[in-house]
């Protein structure tokens, strides 16, 4: 059975001083208000980040009891994982229509904090915490000081990333960044070093927001309002827990992980018109973009393939986990609602959100449907 989804929304954005709870319902209801369903045609529910039993603390609050449920938790990859179980269901029968959905107000009630959780007796107990590492950003910043070295470049040619999401941001009212105006390599450089080689600009946002998307059936799909997004293909991956462990630093597990969604859609990264992908810090823009194939390693800078339309974790909204709003952001470009920031006939969308330290990855990739 094709799956697709039928509706994608935000919840409110930026500084709310909304509960996690509210946050939730209004995404909830609004991608439900944008499929033309309501909460009584709910049967699954994938969530996480509101307790140790979020689906069902979240089920509880709308008055549901669904069939299905899934809140797993792996980071920012995890969402795209939730497509790939929410597929899988659906097309058993076990279920017939799933709203995946996040949101929080770590903004609002300022609980991001700059320290990891150490288990005893692991190697990152052992050999990293000692070094009282800021998590996640000085194991990004480990990754970036290698891929500058290994490809002769500079931070300078890092703060491109954020001048160019600063840049698209300003297409999107709904941006934290929106209406701030560009951005130069100067002030990139020029902001405060939080982690070697990476200073307050090459990192994501902390705001409030969320969102969800709602999938069920293609054929159930035709028949609601808005033009269904088909569910084309997924993988995922997962390699390390910590620097101690990573096997490459340069080398992530979102080369397979698109490999295999790639493999599973029946397409080839130039058939993408269109990328969403995790940009917790701005070297995970050309890490990603060259693992999943749309660039040469050391090449990823310089890739022109639209992405990140809306603005990304470091323009435009980032509260925690960012991969919900990299679906909701694609299946917008794939319906041509984004105005300004449209990508002209874009008919396939590749969404790819990241866990943890590059630790856990998956790919989903949406098409129009045909």
């Amino acid at each position: 059975m094709s799956v697709a989804i039928a509706g994608a929304a935000e919840c409110d954005l930026g500084k709310t001083g909304k509960s996690i709870l509210e946050l939730q319902t209004q995404a909830v209801t609004r991608a439900l208000a944008d499929a033309g369903l309501t909460l009584a045609d709910v049967d699954g529910i994938a969530t996480n980040g509101i307790s140790r039993f979020s689906a069902t603390q979240l089920a509880d609050y709308l008055g549901l009891q669904p069939s299905w449920s899934d809140s797993s938790f792996a980071g920012g990859a995890v969402f795209e994982m939730y497509v790939a179980r929410a597929a899988q269901a659906i097309s058993s029968g076990q279920c017939s229509t799933v709203v995946i959905s996040y949101a929080s107000n770590q903004r609002s009630a300022r609980s991001r904090k700059l320290t990891g959780v150490y288990e005893e007796g692991t190697p990152e107990a052992a050999f990293e915490e000692p070094y009282r590492p800021l998590y996640p950003i000085s194991y990004y910043a480990m990754v970036a000081q290698r891929y500058l070295h290994t490809y002769g470049l500079s931070r300078a040619d890092l703060a491109g990333v954020a001048v160019a999401a600063r840049d698209r941001a300003q297409l999107n009212p709904a941006a934290w960044t929106y209406g701030k105006g560009p951005l130069t390599v100067d002030e990139v450089l020029a902001a405060p070093m939080i982690s070697s080689p990476l200073g307050a600009l090459d990192c994501c946002l902390v705001t409030d927001g969320g969102g969800a998307v709602v999938l069920t059936s293609l054929s159930r799909a035709r028949d609601l309002p808005k033009p269904p997004v088909t569910v084309m293909g997924y993988g995922e991956a997962l390699t390390h827990t910590g620097m101690a462990t990573a096997p490459d630093l340069l080398r992530t597990g979102a080369i397979e992980s698109g490999q295999r969604a790639f493999a599973r859609a029946g397409l080839a990264p130039a058939d993408v018109d269109v990328v969403q992908l995790y940009d917790s810090f701005t070297i995970s823009v050309p890490l990603g973009l060259e693992a999943l194939g749309f660039a040469a390693p050391g090449e990823g800078l310089s890739v022109t393939l639209p992405h990140n339309t809306g603005g990304g974790g470091l323009a435009y909204c980032h509260p925690g986990q960012l991969g919900v709003l990299l679906l909701v952001e694609a299946v917008r470009q794939l319906r041509g609602e984004c105005g300004a920031r449209q990508v002209p006939d874009a008919s396939v969308a590749l969404a790819h959100g990241t866990g943890g330290i590059f630790s856990s990855h998956a790919t989903v990739i949406l098409g129009v449907d045909r």
